[in-house]
């Protein structure tokens, strides 16, 4: 029998899952902070912009499945940190207009700034992007200052009630002064420049291009795995946001996310095979120059490692947006998911998503039978 609490987790694991996939598509945004570094030339960066042009749908896209998804699950997070910590999330959002606007009009004719402003823009998006969205993703194991008066659920026909209020002026952008965060943020932002290189290693028909990016994929590599080990040791360590199952009482619990691997073993053995993919991806593509298959084994271990560690973060009795001001303000599972009915509806339509992958992958799959080249760039009527 399905149960409402399985119906919550379940929705936890979709969140997890389309999480995860968000971050690896950021290849993209990890591409064009890389335009003006990996590319010398004007022909290479074209061949760098378009190649990561007939891609930037599938991230804004995931993005926006991912807050749509997070509302209908999960309405009084979103309702807490979107409406909160409104100034974090509207700069990122606002990175992520920038980038469709560039792609659609630095090549229009009559275009009067020019396509260096655009492609100034796709940078902005590249790196303040992925940054904000590693921060934001910290604060799930950080916590943020909110206080939320669940009795006020029941007025909200009545003017002057507010379920929940951010305590911090700075709304959001004082989740930057965590260090912690940060760490997350530059894992993350070297993450999806370390996934751009290995893209274009195995996309490009360009030996130049290829030769440098080879390159790239250690100086970015490197970085991300010394700011994402020192987010998850520290994290592991630290205190975590246990529930109790009874009486439903938010407190500190010493090492709480560590724990969490420990008695999921699954979720543990599932995060590891992830890293180690991700590891064999940079590693293998860095030292051995005929193999160009890294962003395949980087990227499923990208999806599967960020997938589990939001698992960690949500799940055996954790509360997933922690309040560091007031815990028992903290959101888990329980108290911030929609109604079961809603849940029960939305599991349905959840039925068609592998129909969706695979049609991403056919559709990804045709457009990439020939790696792209100057000539290809030249004949292609579609170019950025």
């Amino acid at each position: 029998m399905i149960t409402y609490e399985f119906l919550q987790q379940y929705w936890w694991f979709i969140m997890s899952l389309l999480g995860g996939l968000l971050v690896f598509l950021l290849f993209v945004q990890g591409g064009q902070s890389m335009l003006g570094s990996l590319a010398r030339q004007e022909d290479e960066k074209r061949l760098l912009v378009n190649a990561l042009g007939r891609k930037w749908e599938y991230t804004f896209t995931t993005l926006v499945t991912f807050g749509g998804a997070f509302f209908a699950s999960f309405p009084l997070f979103y309702s807490t940190s979107f409406g909160g910590a409104y100034w974090a999330w509207m700069i990122l959002l606002f990175c992520f207009v920038l980038q469709a606007v560039s792609y659609e009009f630095q090549s229009k004719p009559g275009n009067i700034f020019g396509p260096g402003v655009y492609r100034a823009f796709l940078f902005l998006n590249g790196v303040l992007g992925t940054f904000l969205l590693g921060v934001l993703v910290a604060t799930f194991f950080t916590g943020s200052e909110f206080t939320v008066g669940k009795g006020n659920i029941a007025g909200l026909g009545s003017s002057g009630f507010v379920i929940s209020q951010w305590q911090n002026p700075l709304h959001g952008l004082e989740s930057l002064a965590n260090l912690r965060n940060l760490c997350l943020g530059f894992a993350v932002l070297f993450l999806a420049r370390t996934l751009a290189s290995l893209y274009f290693v195995n996309r490009l028909r360009h030996e130049v291009l290829e030769k440098r990016s080879r390159k790239f994929v250690l100086y970015n590599g490197v970085p991300f795995l010394l700011f994402f080990l020192v987010f998850l040791i520290w994290t592991l360590l630290a205190e975590g946001y246990a529930v109790d199952p009874v009486t439903k009482v938010v407190s500190l619990e010493e090492k709480k996310y560590l724990h969490n691997f420990v008695e999921m073993p699954w979720v543990m053995a599932f995060f590891i095979l992830g890293v180690v993919a991700v590891l064999y991806g940079i590693f293998k593509t860095a030292f051995n120059q005929r193999f160009k298959k890294g962003i395949w084994f980087a990227g499923a271990g990208t999806v599967v490692t960020v997938t589990m560690l939001l698992l960690v973060a949500g799940l055996n009795n954790t509360a997933y947006y922690p309040s560091s001001i007031d815990l028992q303000s903290s959101l888990t599972l329980e108290n911030s998911s929609s109604s079961e009915f809603t849940l029960t509806a939305m599991s349905v339509v959840s039925l068609f998503v592998p129909f969706i992958i695979a049609y991403i992958f056919y559709a990804w799959g045709a457009l990439e039978k020939k790696k792209l080249g100057m000539e290809e760039l030249d004949s292609d009527g579609h170019a950025y």
